[in-house]
């Protein structure tokens, strides 16, 4: 194991200290900006921004790797998300967090796809899925120590603004000193929504309403409990908790719907978190110990979706093309993060708390409908035609590379590498054309 890790620790360090900056860059706005006064509709613009941003950033960041190089671009990307956390600390207005977070969003797609990248150009083709573990472990215990950061200082104050720049600026030095050699270009992916379509009707229509729901909680939770009366503490645990009992539940969900037809299970756990939406509407939970174990429930159901959804198309797709679907369905969930703080920032604003979860319970519905429909008009595939469940982090934090260093095909690792690397060499011809002077003697 330690073999495998040393390779890669720069790598995994650089990565964490992204994601613990980011943990605290996303729970820092929205508590602050109550603090400031901000409304529930500004802070859920946060929310779009950082969706625009960052579904922006995996369709450009591949483009602007090809032209200044991974190091590069890692450094740029970080030292801009500082910028834009330290930006938020000195415009205290709606209009500039907003315009910022989205600003955040693109730099932080940029900088993980290329750390992405460069995973996945370490790894063995069998030590892959240690690997693509390991990495998520990593990540995931950085983002929630990020969050839980905040209960350790006040707020109110700018500490917690230049703790964030600073360990985004960190996040690039491991990078920038590593002696591993550059990997290849990026893979590129493109919206195709008719190809998406055909494929898998189910997986287009579901992961958008999941980009709904989860950017809307995701966005909007630390509101909400700041609003019920919870304290600082249980304001940080409260958005934690869902992350972490969404990893857990991939573990149970990945067994059952390999063994299963897939739609059913997207069903069932669409139907776990709809009692969630509705006992925080109807219940309406005030104590600590409710609302945690209802944001258990609700997050063990929400972040586990995504990865049943990537699953049930790529049973689906053709071969070679799981990096393609993958990507496209990351860009469709990207879509709806668009809409869905935008809606449930409006509602808890203008009509309550609850609206929140009225815009995840509409989600839901519409999911476990649409679904049940399709289950009338296609067969489910064939048990010897399913690929294996891959766990991933929610659409959130995913980014096309990420498809591609979770990816233990090694046929389709391959393919997607040439693609890239053809790409890339053609790139250097052209270049080598028009500037015959720089072309190798």
């Amino acid at each position: 194991m330690v073999r495998q890790i040393l390779p890669i620790s720069a790598l995994l360090i650089g990565s964490a200290f992204l994601l613990f900056a980011g943990g605290i860059n996303a729970l820092l706005l929205p508590v602050r900006g109550s603090i400031e006064g901000f409304t529930a509709f500004s802070l859920g613009l946060l929310g779009t921004g950082w969706a625009i941003g960052y579904v922006s950033g995996c369709a450009l960041t591949s483009g602007l790797v090809a032209r200044v190089g991974h190091v590069r671009a890692f450094s740029a990307m970080s030292a801009i998300a500082a910028v834009s956390i330290l930006g938020s600390a000195l415009l205290l207005t709606p209009v500039a967090w907003i315009v910022l977070r989205g600003v955040c969003g693109f730099c932080f797609a940029g900088a993980a796809m290329i750390v992405e990248s460069w995973l996945s150009e370490r790894a063995a083709p069998e030590t892959r899925g240690r690997i693509f573990g390991i990495y998520t472990m990593v990540n995931l215990a950085a983002s929630t120590a990020g969050q839980l950061m905040l209960t350790l200082g006040d707020p109110a104050g700018f500490t917690f603004f230049a703790l964030g720049a600073i360990f985004y600026c960190l996040a690039l030095v491991p990078t920038a000193i590593s002696s591993t050699s550059t990997p290849a270009p990026l893979v590129s992916v493109r919206l195709d929504l008719r190809g998406l379509w055909r494929n898998s009707p189910v997986a287009v229509f579901a992961v958008f309403c999941v980009g709904i729901s989860n950017a809307a909680f995701g966005a909007l939770a630390a509101v909400y409990a700041e609003r019920v009366g919870l304290m600082l503490t249980a304001v940080a645990v409260f958005t934690s908790v869902p992350i972490l009992a969404g990893a857990v539940a991939q573990i149970p969900v990945g067994i059952l719907s390999d063994r299963t037809d897939r739609r059913k299970v997207l069903v069932g756990v669409a139907v776990l978190a709809l009692i969630a939406d509705l006992a925080f509407i109807f219940w309406a939970p005030t104590g600590r110990t409710e609302n945690l174990l209802l944001a258990a429930l609700l997050g063990g159901s929400i972040f586990a979706l995504y990865p049943i959804i990537v699953a049930h198309a790529n049973d689906h797709a053709a071969p070679g093309t799981a990096i393609q679907i993958s990507g496209g369905l990351l860009l469709i969930f990207g879509l709806g993060s668009v809409v869905g703080p935008l809606v449930a920032g409006w509602g808890m604003t203008n009509v309550g708390n609850s609206a929140l979860y009225w815009v995840t319970a509409g989600a839901h519905i519409l999911i476990i409908l649409y679904t049940l429909y399709r289950m009338s008009r296609r067969a489910p595939v064939a048990e010897a035609a399913k690929g294996s469940f891959q766990p991933v982090p929610g659409g959130r934090i995913s980014t096309p590379q990420t498809a591609l260093l979770a990816e233990t095909d090694q046929g389709e690792m391959a393919a997607a590498r040439d693609d890239a690397e053809a790409a890339h060499d053609a790139a250097r011809q052209d270049e080598s054309e028009a500037h015959p002077q720089n072309a190798p003697r």
